[in-house]
């Protein structure tokens, strides 16, 4: 499996997940490979194409 296909995940299941803590939409960022919720104001990693959903997994985002 080549660096592009390990690092894309599903549109399908980018449709269909939300923020664990906020029940909101999330955003996907490809180049960090993270699903951010800015309501919850966190960043669920994505490890191997597979999001991390977990709260205690999730960095705080930085103030902007």
């Amino acid at each position: 499996m080549g660096d592009e296909a390990r690092h894309t995940v599903d549109p399908k299941l980018l449709e269909i997940l939300v923020c664990p803590v906020t029940k909101t939409t999330l955003e996907y960022d490809r180049e960090a490979q993270e699903l951010i919720s800015r309501a919850a104001r966190l960043a669920y990693p994505i490890r191997d194409g597979i999001p991390i959903m977990l709260p205690d997994e999730a960095r705080p985002l930085e103030d902007v």
